[in-house]
């Protein structure tokens, strides 16, 4: 689950191994060794990929479906409207 993880989040995000690989300072063979079930990342690797994504380490390692956003330095009314384009999105 947590090679799935990594790669759809890292597929989504539009970037490469190469590109993750660069941002968590890591060789493009380690995030290949992750998505491939090959190796784990290390626990302090693991809290760094779910800040890089912005998700918990829980969603990483399949405990939670939440995704989370990072809302940091908007205001309550811009996160209104985040709000409502999720529910738009989602049909409610």
């Amino acid at each position: 689950m947590l090679s799935e993880q990594i790669k759809n989040l890292r597929t989504a995000k539009g970037i490469n191994q190469v590109e993750l690989a660069k941002c968590l300072g890591v060789t493009k063979q380690s995030v290949s060794n992750w998505e491939n079930e090959n190796i784990m990342p290390s626990i302090d690797m693991l809290i760094k990929i779910a800040e890089y994504f912005g998700v918990t380490t829980d969603f990483l390692l399949g405990l939670s479906e939440n995704h989370t956003l990072n809302t940091t330095g908007l205001s309550e009314t811009q996160i209104a409207h985040i709000q409502t384009l999720i529910d738009d999105i989602k049909g409610k």
